[in-house]
């Protein structure tokens, strides 16, 4: 009980305190965010990170598809083989390029 007090509480400050800040403070938080996501060191960085998720990624599933090649069904084999055809041509299914 305690805690749907706290939380209830806690819920009843964030509403005060949202309202009294107004949407004024809302599209201002709007626009430093949006700046800052089109910020080109962000993009940058955020780029660059999926670039490297991409790499330790497929280094993984490399890693793992060689021990348990053989124990795979043939149906998934088959949508693996699949889906490497298809993402030799540079862009996955995000619209993003793999570089």
């Amino acid at each position: 009980m305690r805690y749907k007090l706290t939380f209830l509480a806690g819920l009843a400050l964030g509403y005060v305190f949202g309202t009294r800040a107004g949407r004024e403070r809302y599209e201002q938080l709007k626009k430093s965010v949006r700046e800052f996501s089109q910020n080109p060191a962000v993009r940058n960085a955020a780029e660059s990170a999926a670039h490297n998720g991409r790499e330790v990624a497929g280094k993984a599933f490399h890693a793992v598809s060689d021990k348990v090649s053989e124990r795979m069904p043939d149906s998934v084999a088959e949508r693996v083989r699949s889906l490497r055809e298809r993402s030799g041509s540079g862009e996955d299914d995000w619209g993003t390029t793999n570089t």
